[in-house]
C-alpha cells in the first residue's frame, strides 16, 4: 500500500499539493543538483579548482539529465543516492570532473537538500498560519458573543461564550509564527563537514567554500557541520507537531460540538454516509484530529533519529527520510482543512434571545 499522502483515493483526503511538491523526489533532486553546482563554483572561488573549470562543471551539472534507474540501483547498493549521482555528474562534466564534489560527502549533499526543504516548508506554513488566524477572527466576530456551555472533563461546567471556545484555537497561531521565525536560523543551514565532519579536506579554504555554498543556496552557515547533531531537525519536526496539535484540538472541539443532541455548531458540506443518508459527518474536524495524532506519534521517531553514533549514522539518518516528508505534508493539509472548516461553519453557539 502506498502512502496515504499520494494514494490514488486516500490522497483526496490527506494530500497537500504544496507540501507534497516541496518534499517530492523531483524537488530533492533539484536541491542536490543546486548544492553540487554551488559546490563546484565555490571550489573555483576558493582557488581549489581553476575558476573556468569550476564554472563549466557547475553549468554541466545544471544542464544535465539523470538516469533515475541508476540512481535507484545505486541507492540500494550504497544506502545513499549521492555516489551514483556523482558518477553521473562527473560524466556530464567530462574533462572538468575534478571540480565536481571534491571535498564534499554524501551527507553534505543530502542534509543541505533537507535544509532547503525545511526552509521552503516554513515559507509555506507562515502565510497559512496568518490566513487561518484571519478566518478564526472572522468566526469570533460573527459568533463570539453567543453563549455556550463550558465543559470540563466533558461535563457541563459554567456558561461561557463562543469567543472563549475559539480562543484556544486562535491564540496559539501567533505563538507558532514566533516559533517559526526563531527556529529558522537553527534549521535552515547548509551542511558542510566532509568525511568526518571536520571539513579537513578543504584545508584553510573551508570557511570560504562553506560561505559561498550557503550564500548561493540561501542557507545559514553554521560554524561546524551538524552531521551528528540532529536537534535542529527534531525542532523542525516538533514545530510541525505543535501546529497540527493546535489544529487537532480545534477539530476535536468542533466534532464534539456537532454531536446530535448538543448541536452547538452547524456545518455545511459535511461528509455523507453510505448507509444513513440523513447524516452529515464532521469529516474535516475528524481529519484534523487524525493528522494531529499522526504527527504526535511520528515525532517520537524523529527523537529516536537524534541518536547518531560517533560522527555519522546510517540507521538514524535514514529514519528522518521516512518520517519527515509525511509530517510536513500532514501539517500542510491540517492548515488547509482548518481554514476550510472555518468556512463551513454556519452557526456557532446559541444565539442570544
Amino acid at each position: 500500500m502506498s502512502s496515504v499522502f499520494d494514494h490514488p483515493w486516500l490522497g483526496g483526503l490527506f494530500r497537500d499539493a504544496e507540501m507534497g511538491a516541496i518534499w517530492s523526489p523531483d524537488a530533492q533532486l533539484a536541491a542536490m543538483r543546486a548544492f553540487e553546482a554551488a559546490w563546484s563554483r565555490a571550489l573555483g572561488i576558493a582557488g581549489l579548482a581553476p575558476a573556468d573549470q569550476a564554472e563549466r562543471a557547475a553549468r554541466a551539472i545544471e544542464g544535465m539529465g539523470f538516469d533515475t534507474g541508476a540512481l535507484r540501483a545505486g541507492t540500494a547498493r550504497d544506502g545513499v543516492v549521492v555516489p551514483a549521482l556523482v558518477v553521473q555528474m562527473k560524466a556530464a562534466a567530462g574533462a572538468d570532473a575534478l571540480a565536481v564534489h571534491m571535498g564534499a560527502t554524501s551527507q553534505d549533499v543530502i542534509d543541505s537538500a533537507l535544509a532547503v526543504a525545511m526552509g521552503a516548508s516554513l515559507d509555506g506554513i507562515a502565510p497559512r498560519l496568518v490566513s487561518l488566524g484571519r478566518a478564526l477572527a472572522e468566526l469570533d466576530a460573527r459568533f463570539g458573543a453567543n453563549p455556550l456551555m463550558g465543559r470540563t472533563r466533558m461535563q457541563a461546567a459554567t456558561e461561557i461564550t463562543v469567543a472563549d471556545r475559539i480562543a484556544p484555537w486562535r491564540l496559539p497561531l501567533a505563538a507558532h509564527l514566533v516559533r517559526l521565525e526563531e527556529l529558522r536560523d537553527r534549521v535552515v543551514r547548509v551542511q558542510i563537514g566532509g568525511a568526518s565532519g571536520d571539513r579537513r579536506a578543504l584545508g584553510d579554504k573551508a570557511d570560504v567554500v562553506a560561505a559561498s555554498v550557503a550564500t548561493q543556496l540561501g542557507l545559514g552557515n553554521p560554524p561546524r557541520a551538524w552531521h551528528a547533531m540532529r536537534d535542529g531537525v527534531a525542532e523542525f519536526a516538533g514545530f510541525l507537531s505543535l501546529v497540527s496539535g493546535t489544529l487537532g484540538k480545534m477539530g476535536q472541539d468542533i466534532a464534539l460540538m456537532a454531536q446530535q443532541g448538543i448541536d452547538e455548531v452547524a456545518l455545511s458540506g459535511g461528509g455523507g454516509s453510505s448507509a444513513m443518508p440523513h447524516k452529515q459527518n464532521p469529516v474535516a474536524a475528524e481529519l484534523l484530529v487524525t493528522l494531529a495524532r499522526f504527527n504526535a506519534g511520528s515525532l517520537g521517531q524523529i527523537h529516536q533519529a537524534m541518536i547518531h553514533e560517533q560522527e555519522r549514522s546510517g540507521a538514524a539518518w535514514a529514519l528522518e527520510w521516512i518520517v519527515l516528508p509525511d509530517m510536513a505534508q500532514a501539517t500542510g493539509r491540517a492548515l488547509a482543512v482548518a481554514e476550510q472548516l472555518c468556512g463551513q461553519i454556519t452557526s456557532l453557539g446559541r444565539p442570544r434571545a
